[in-house]
């Protein structure tokens, strides 16, 4: 006779949150799931959902609630880039109950455009980015689309068959997969109003760079990981593209969010001088 599954570790394999049906249908015990239950290694949401103790707070709200992850937080969920976090954001169907939240959490209450399985707390990548487009500023929501196009969620030409609305269609008119960060896509949006080719992760001597600047102006942006053996990597190449006729700026994370104008200012100065202009023998 076949040994039952333990229902903890069912529970682990879906992720830490799930509903208590999914235990049957995969063969675990009622008796085993109240014995887990009453010893502490699951916890009841609600009546029909089960929990690890040691769970994604915000999976288990969501299954308390009756609610799905959504917008940015299903966004960071997914892993993808988020400037700023705006509280908690959920999603429930447009003529759901009362839903109780803490304070300072988003329930937003469009009709899906990707119907929501009973069993999902997250909400699918296509509607995580159409409530993004609605709930936020223009460039942190084409940041969030673009990091999903980057990491191959989704496509251009799956989401452009989608009824979007105004605001998604829009970003998705400008959203390019290429950006190997958000940063990068505020450093191309704002940048956009030069007229100038600008090319993020562009292949240069047998690197990629941040983004290429017209023809020979290359922009660098440094993260949290820019220390160390990569900051030296990093000036090395600095070196190798200078003396192979390009110009390099180089700019910090907290340049970028914080003191924009200065980083603006040499880029400017710098297509000012024609260095994003190749050299003519």
């Amino acid at each position: 006779m076949s040994r039952r599954p333990d229902p903890v570790d069912l529970v682990r394999q879906r992720g830490g949150v799930v509903r208590g049906v999914r235990l049957s249908e995969a063969g675990a015990s009622w008796r085993a799931v109240s014995e887990a239950v009453n010893d502490g290694r699951l916890l009841r949401v609600r009546r029909r959902w089960l929990a690890l103790p040691d769970a994604d707070p915000h999976l288990v709200a969501a299954a308390r609630g009756g609610v799905v992850l959504s917008c940015l937080t299903a966004a960071e969920h997914l892993g993808l880039w988020v400037a700023t976090r705006r509280g908690v954001h959920l999603a429930a169907a447009p003529h759901a109950g009362r839903v109780d939240v803490a304070e300072g959490t988003h329930v937003h209450r469009m009709k899906p455009l990707v119907p929501r399985h009973p069993d999902s707390l997250v909400d699918a990548v296509e509607n995580t980015l159409v409530l993004a487009a609605m709930c936020v500023p223009r460039e942190e929501a084409l940041a969030v689309w673009e990091s999903a196009l980057n990491k191959r969620l989704v496509t251009i030409d799956a989401l452009e068959r989608l009824a979007l609305p105004a605001k998604a269609r829009e970003i998705l008119r400008v959203a390019q997969p290429f950006a190997d960060s958000g940063l990068e896509t505020i450093v191309i949006t704002r940048l956009r109003w030069l007229g100038l080719r600008l090319l993020a992760q562009a292949w240069i001597l047998d690197h990629r760079v941040d983004l290429l600047i017209g023809d020979r102006l290359v922009l660098q942006i440094d993260g949290a990981h820019h220390v160390g053996a990569q900051r030296a990597e990093d000036i090395r190449y600095d070196a190798l593209l200078t003396l192979n006729g390009y110009h390099v700026i180089r700019v910090g994370y907290r340049q970028i969010v914080d003191d924009w104008p200065s980083v603006q200012d040499l880029v400017t100065r710098a297509v000012a001088q024609g260095l994003h202009r190749a050299r003519r023998p």
